[in-house]
């Protein structure tokens, strides 16, 4: 089992995917805080702390 997460074992088709999520989350994510700013469910506050976790782990490199 490999102990580092490198992405470039990925196939070509991955790296695009991940490339174009990461490029995207930030403006969804922000999206979703001004929603749940005016009009807060507990289905926007879930939303919004699943979205927060996929930026750290986008920028993290875990994903």
């Amino acid at each position: 089992m490999r102990k580092n997460y490198n992405p470039w074992l990925l196939p070509p088709c991955l790296r695009k995917i991940r490339f174009y999520c990461k490029m995207i989350i930030i403006p969804i994510t922000v999206f979703q805080l001004i929603r749940t700013l005016f009009v807060p469910t507990t289905g926007d506050f879930l939303l919004l702390a699943v979205l927060i976790g996929l930026c750290v782990a986008f920028y993290k490199d875990f994903i």
